[in-house]
C-alpha cells in the first residue's frame, strides 16, 4: 500500500523577521509583497504534493497535524486551502495538531470549512481506529486542546490489539518523541519505547508523526518518521521542503523523499574588518539565486570605520529590496564601529559643517554611540550628494 505522509502545512502563517538592519516595512519582517509570496508558496507546496500523490497512485494523503497556522485564520485562508485540496484526486486525511486542535473553535469544524471542504477530504478529529480503505486502517491521535496532559499517541497504542492478518495499520500522531525533546515537565511527549513496542508486536506498521519541522527517521526503526514541513518556515530547520511517499507492507516501509518547497532561509556568518570583506559580502549576497524566495540572516563580527559602516548600511539596504528579507542577527553579531582620521577627511566639509563633524568625531572616539550614529548618517548623506 502506498500513501503520502506530510504535516505542518500551517496555512495562513505570517513570517516576521526581527532585529533587521536596515529596518524593513513598518510591520517588521517580510515586506507586504514578500509576505504574500510566502503565503502563496505554502499553497503551491500543497498543490505540488497533491500532484505527486495523484501521479504515484497513492491510496491517500495523511496530514499529521497543523494544517492551519491556528484556529483563528480568516475565511480567505480557509477558502484558498479548500480550493487547493479540491485539486487532489487522492483522498486526504487531516489530523488536528497543536496549532489547530479539535477544540470548540477548531477551524476544521467551522461552518466555512465544512461548506467548502471537498468530499474526498476527511478530518480525523475523533481518536481511534478509522478504516480508510479495504484492509487499511489509520489510528488517529488528534490534539483535542492546546495543552494535552497525556501522551496522546501512547493512549491510542495502549488500547490496540494487533492488527488482523492482511490489514495494514498506520498511526497518525503529532508531537515530539521523548528522545527528541528531553523536557520531563512536558506530559504530552510521545514515549518512544511504547511506539517501538507497538511496531514490534504488529499493533501498527508505520508511525506517521507531525510537529517537527525538520525531517527525521528513528535510528532503531525507520518506520517512525517526521516528514518535516513541506515549505520552509524558519532558519533552524534541517532539510525542510519535502513530503514522504511510503510503500508499506506488514514488515517494512520503503520511503521516497519528494521535494515540493521552493523557499530558502539562509544563515551567513561574516567577519568584516576591511573593504575587501565588504566586497566579499556584497558578492555573496549578489550570487544567491531566487532572491524573491530567500530570506537571509547575517551574523557579523569585526571592526569597521564609520565610512565602512555607512557602506555596509547602504549595501544591506540595496540588497534588501531584492530579497524577501535581509536581517542582521544582533544577538549573534559583534560589529564595532571605530572612527579613523580618514572618516573626517573623506567628508570634505567646510565652515560650520566641518566644525560640527569634528565635534562629533571627537565624541565618537570617546565611544559616544549617538555621535557615531550621527557621523554614519552624515557619511551616507554626503555619499549620496
Amino acid at each position: 500500500m502506498r500513501f503520502v505522509h506530510t504535516a505542518d502545512w500551517q496555512l495562513g502563517m505570517t513570517r516576521r523577521v526581527l532585529g533587521a538592519r536596515p529596518p524593513r516595512e513598518a510591520a517588521g519582517g517580510l515586506t507586504g509583497e514578500a509576505q504574500a509570496r510566502f503565503a502563496q508558496a505554502r499553497l503551491d507546496a500543497v498543490a505540488a504534493l497533491g500532484a505527486i500523490a495523484d501521479a504515484q497512485g497513492a491510496a491517500f494523503v495523511l496530514v499529521c497535524g497543523d494544517v492551519f497556522e491556528s484556529n483563528l485564520v480568516g475565511p480567505d485562508v480557509v477558502a484558498r486551502a479548500c480550493e487547493a485540496l479540491g485539486s487532489f484526486r487522492t483522498p486526504v486525511l487531516l489530523l488536528p495538531g497543536n496549532h489547530d486542535p479539535a477544540d470548540a473553535a477548531c477551524v476544521l469544524r467551522r461552518p466555512d470549512f465544512a461548506r467548502r471542504c471537498p468530499p474526498h477530504v476527511t478530518v480525523l478529529d475523533t481518536p481511534g481506529v478509522h478504516e480508510v480503505a479495504p484492509g487499511v486502517e489509520v489510528v488517529a491521535a488528534p490534539w483535542r486542546s492546546k495543552h494535552p496532559l497525556t501522551d496522546l499517541v501512547g493512549e491510542q497504542l495502549a488500547a490496540l490489539a494487533p492488527a488482523r492478518p492482511g490489514t495494514l495499520r498506520v498511526l497518525a500522531g503529532h508531537g515530539e518523541l521523548d528522545v527528541l525533546d528531553p523536557d520531563d515537565d512536558e506530559p504530552a511527549r510521545i514515549r518512544r519505547d511504547g511506539v517501538l513496542a507497538a511496531l514490534a508486536d504488529g499493533r501498527v506498521h508505520y508511525v506517521a508523526l507531525g510537529d517537527r519541522h525538520s525531517a527525521w527517521a528513528d535510528a532503531v526503526d525507520d518506520r517512525i518518521r517526521h516528514p518535516g514541513t513541506p515549505e520552509v518556515t524558519d532558519f533552524d530547520e534541517v532539510d525542510p521542503g519535502h513530503v514522504l511517499v511510503v510503500d508499506l507492507d506488514e514488515h517494512a516501509a520503503r520511503v521516497a523523499v519528494e521535494t515540493v518547497g521552493r523557499w530558502r532561509f539562509v544563515r551567513h556568518d561574516a567577519r568584516l574588518d576591511a573593504d575587501g570583506d565588504l566586497d566579499a559580502l556584497d558578492a555573496r549576497l549578489a550570487d544567491l539565486p531566487d532572491k524573491e524566495r530567500t530570506a537571509v540572516r547575517l551574523a557579523l563580527v569585526g571592526t569597521l570605520s564609520l565610512r565602512q559602516r555607512s557602506r555596509l548600511d547602504d549595501l544591506l539596504a540595496a540588497h534588501g529590496h531584492a530579497f524577501a528579507a535581509v536581517e542582521v542577527l544582533e544577538q549573534h553579531s559583534d560589529l564595532a564601529t571605530v572612527p579613523d582620521d580618514a572618516d573626517l577627511h573623506d567628508l570634505d566639509l567646510h565652515g560650520f559643517a566641518a566644525d560640527a563633524a569634528s565635534e562629533l568625531f571627537t565624541a565618537a572616539g570617546d565611544t559616544d554611540d549617538e555621535a557615531r550614529d550621527a557621523l554614519r548618517l552624515l557619511h551616507r548623506l554626503v555619499a549620496r550628494g
